[in-house]
């Protein structure tokens, strides 16, 4: 019997366990993988955002050339030089929460698009449809109709025809590196790829300049906030 309580002794005091050190490596790798983890959660919302957005943005592009289509240009028999804006053109033949998708008042969030449009034909009008998300209810953007949504302003810029940069000449603050603009004349659309840090009145495009000096269209960004624009979409209607 005593042999066995010795043996049962002996047996106790050789287990090891684990010892600090090793117990603090653990829960320094465990919690190096909760941060890897934790870092990926804004990661994933951030491109489920995107995807849903530009899934988004076409449907609601097409309906607003649905509507325009459906309410009509008011001085679509004019013959136009440059871009003409939808919203200044047609103020009291559109209601108001048309521009808006879902156009009801009482959605939590809401897209809105702004439209320009040129004629390039007898019968055709070219109609330029910019998409764009709005978040918070007090947000304003500069807006010559209504500062409670974003809209496709003019902006004055200046450029050399196959040249990738262009200066701008109007409100610089108004576009920005990834911003999307329209050219005032041609109705090209281009990316802008950056604004330059060192001079930031110069922009650098996706593509060679085609235009001239009078302007391009952009969604400007609000007072606080990022750039609210996610999609631009070019069609040929008939009037």
């Amino acid at each position: 019997m005593i042999k066995k309580t010795q043996d049962i002794r002996r047996k106790t005091q050789d287990a090891k366990g684990f010892s600090l050190t090793e117990v603090l490596i653990a829960v320094g790798l465990l919690a190096m993988g909760m941060l890897f983890i934790a870092g990926a959660f804004p990661v994933s919302i951030h491109f489920t955002t995107v995807a849903t957005e530009r899934t988004i943005a076409p449907i609601v592009a097409d309906e607003a050339f649905v509507k325009i289509k459906l309410y009509g240009i008011i001085n679509a028999n004019v013959v136009y030089a440059s871009q003409i804006s939808y919203e200044v053109d047609a103020p009291s033949l559109f209601p108001y929460t048309e521009f808006a998708y879902p156009s009801t008042p009482s959605a939590a969030k809401q897209y809105w698009w702004s439209a320009i449009f040129r004629r390039v034909d007898i019968n055709d009008v070219q109609v330029t449809v910019f998409v764009s998300r709005k978040v918070g209810a007090t947000t304003t953007y500069p807006n010559p109709i209504d500062s409670s949504r974003p809209v496709a302003v003019n902006v004055g810029v200046s450029g050399t025809a196959g040249n990738y940069d262009i200066s701008i000449t109007g409100d610089k603050t108004w576009i920005n590196d990834g911003c999307t603009i329209v050219d005032n004349v041609t109705g090209q659309i281009y990316r802008v790829l950056e604004r330059y840090p060192n001079n930031d009145t110069f922009i650098k495009l996706d593509k060679p300049w085609q235009g001239g000096t009078t302007g391009v269209w952009v969604v400007p960004p609000p007072k606080t906030g990022r750039y609210p624009c996610i999609g631009v979409y070019q069609k040929v209607m008939n009037f």
